[in-house]
Formats: C-alpha cells, structure tokens, sequence
C-alpha cells in the first residue's frame, strides 16, 4: 500500500490532502500543488485530470517543491500507485506495429543509445513489470509509465515522438 500527501504551498504548508490509491481527479482536494511527502510506495504523478498530460515519477522521499520532482509548473491533477513488483521485462522496436530490430531489457538503462546504438523506439511490448520511460538519457527530461501491455506507436504511451534516452524500472526500495 502506499500513502503520498499533497501541500498547496512550498515546505509542506497549507492545505494538504493524503491519497493511498490512483485518483483520476485530485481537483477537488487542491488547487495547485507545491510540495510533496511520498510516505510510501511509487507514484506517477500528472499534470492533468485522468492521468493525461506531462507525468512525473516519485519515491520515497520528501519534494520541498515543485522542481525537485522536475515539474513544470504547480499543477497535479491525477496520480497513481505503481504495484510492487519483482520481475521486470520489456521489449522495444525501432519501429511502429513492432517491426524493426528488437532489444529486450530487464534492468535499469542510463543511456539506450550507448548501449543499443539508437535514439528512437516506436513500439514497446511490456512484458512485466512497470517502467518509467525517460526522454533524455541519464533519467532526465519528460517522463512516461509503461505499464504491461501492447504500446504500438509512441502516441499509445503519451509521447510526443520516438525519441527515448533512458528507462528505468519503476519499484520501490523498502
């Protein structure tokens, strides 16, 4: 199970409000969000109602304001609970309808240019496991939660092209 409390304000002040599951509508609870305490579990956050618009993934820990999670802005309006799981596995494709060379990856990737020689992945089969994907490599730049499923084209997974730098199992450390 997991808990994370949502602050209006910076340094966890103002009104706050305690989620232990997804919400598709935080809108209710706050107006804008600019601390965050992640008490236990995983989290993706989202920039709008519905898990829609940029995503950023929390752990553990204590986010005094809205940059230290990399946000954009102060506005949250859904999250989820990413499942404790053990065994992780993805497949991606350079190109769309899963054609194209394939990689499998069941670690943690910094760079997967150094590592497979390419920029772009256009379709991705999660195997197991939930992943966060990372545009940049070394965990930087947009965001975006594979969760296991089909995603054919990089529009299934929210982005706005193919470009991938990094990916990273999403899990939390106990």
């Amino acid at each position: 199970m997991g808990k994370i409390t949502f602050y209006e304000d910076r340094g966890f002040q103002g009104r706050h409000y305690e989620c232990s599951s997804d919400h598709p509508n935080l809108q209710p609870y706050f107006s804008r969000c600019n601390s965050i305490r992640v008490d236990s579990g995983c989290w993706m956050l989202y920039e709008q109602p519905n898990f829609s618009g940029c995503q950023y993934f929390l752990r553990r820990g204590d986010y005094p304001d809205y940059q230290q999670w990399m946000g954009l802005s102060d506005s949250i309006r859904s999250c989820r609970l990413i499942p404790h799981v053990m065994l992780h596995s993805i497949g991606g494709l350079r190109r769309e309808d899963y054609r194209g060379q394939m990689v499998e990856i069941s670690e943690d990737c910094s760079s997967l240019h150094d590592r497979f020689h390419f920029s772009e992945i256009h379709s991705f089969h999660v195997l197991e496991g939930w992943w966060v994907l990372y545009e940049m490599p070394n965990y930087r730049g947009r965001q975006y939660l594979l969760r296991p499923g089909d995603y054919r084209r990089y529009h299934d997974w929210g982005a706005l092209d193919a470009r991938v730098g990094s990916l990273r199992r999403a899990m939390d450390f106990y």
